[in-house]
């Protein structure tokens, strides 16, 4: 049962992989067997080698930056599993587990990062809008997407995704204030990884990020993010309860961002090495390893199995990347209107005839 107090810290599986029964969160799960659990692993094994690799790549000068993700795995695997193919996500840049989740070929994950394109795939097709660079702008992108939902009398629900630092941005409350007065049906999943690129979630925040959602009126739940079983009864709760016409939910995933913010990013700069090697005992892969080992469960074939998932779909990403066609240059002109536009006809125009005079032609690579 949600209310607006969020003192109580949802933790399922322990960080030594013991299992708590609840009789509150544990209804959420029940469908949850053995096989549902190794394909969770599976999950968050798979994400982790897409984020090692895409790391490695930019490192390689294959990318320009990427955002790694090491450490989020469980928010966001079981908050993405946790959805229904009619949902609708909005997610900021570091959500690639969710648009793994979501089907986005693992090449496409990539794209934006490599700059051959604007976008990595079609938001319709998936029902997931490309990632927002821009902090906390795809909060009210979803709520805008509820509201519309709610007019139309549809039983999707939205989620859309944000860092512990983008609830100091203004966009974020002013989406809260709208989603709170008209009741939409939207999930605020705020992943606290403790550090807004440099400044500690302790300095922008004095209260738990939970509590600030009872100021609007909205619920809240504050789970452990590192422990995937929490986070996907506590997805399943929230996004029932906006499909039902309950009105939002805030839940607050406490979890740790293990690597950089970005591969610019040098944390090492301002955050303890001991403050790492603590998140690092409480890491979410391996606590659900543990459960798994204390099932009898993770078997040297469902091992196998997993190693070989992660080493194809390394295989297929660094592949797809080295093979990526350059963009042409007139793609800069596309879909930035749905019909012709006599002053963007203008501009391109002046490009080609620029690109001519320049020795050059609309090959790629001319961008």
């Amino acid at each position: 049962m949600l209310s607006n107090d969020s003192q109580t810290f949802v933790q399922l599986i322990s960080a030594e992989g013991t299992r708590t029964p609840s009789a509150e969160w544990d209804p959420w799960l029940s469908d949850v067997d053995e096989a549902t659990l190794v394909g969770l692993y599976e999950d968050m094994v798979v994400i982790r080698r897409i984020d090692n690799e895409a790391t490695a790549l930019q490192r390689q000068g294959e990318l320009a930056l990427w955002p790694p993700l090491l450490g989020q795995e469980a928010s966001q695997i079981g908050s993405g599993r946790a959805l229904r193919h009619d949902d609708f996500v909005f997610s900021s840049y570091r959500e690639n587990g969710v648009a793994y989740c979501r089907g986005v070929d693992f090449t496409d994950i990539l794209r934006v990062w490599r700059g051959n394109a604007s976008a990595g795939w079609d938001p319709f097709t998936i029902n997931m809008a490309t990632p927002q660079i821009i902090i906390g702008a795809q909060t009210l992108h979803g709520v805008g997407y509820a509201m519309g939902v709610q007019f139309d009398g549809a039983s999707t629900a939205v989620v859309t995704y944000f860092g512990d630092g983008a609830t100091s941005e203004g966009d974020v409350n002013e989406a809260m204030v709208f989603a709170a007065s008209f009741q939409a049906p939207v999930v605020f999943f705020c992943q606290n990884n403790h550090w807004a690129i440099s400044e500690p979630v302790t300095l922008q925040s004095h209260v738990q990020i939970a509590d600030r959602a009872a100021g609007f009126g909205i619920p809240a739940i504050r789970v452990d993010g590192n422990d995937v079983l929490a986070v996907l009864a506590a997805s399943r709760s929230a996004l029932e309860r906006a499909r039902t016409g309950g009105g939002p939910t805030f839940i607050e995933a406490v979890t740790y961002r293990m690597g950089p913010h970005t591969t610019a990013d040098d944390p090492t700069r301002y955050r303890d090495a001991n403050e790492l090697e603590d998140w690092r005992a409480k890491d979410p892969i391996l606590r659900l390893e543990r459960h798994l080992d204390s099932l009898g469960v993770l078997s040297d074939e469902v091992k196998a199995h997993v190693k070989n998932k992660e080493d194809s779909v390394a295989a297929a990403l660094r592949a797809g990347i080295v093979s990526m066609e350059e963009p042409r240059a007139e793609q800069i002109f596309e879909h930035v209107y749905a019909e012709p536009h006599s002053f963007l006809e203008r501009q391109q125009d002046h490009y080609q005839r620029y690109l001519q005079m320049m020795g050059s032609d609309n090959s790629a690579g001319a961008l």
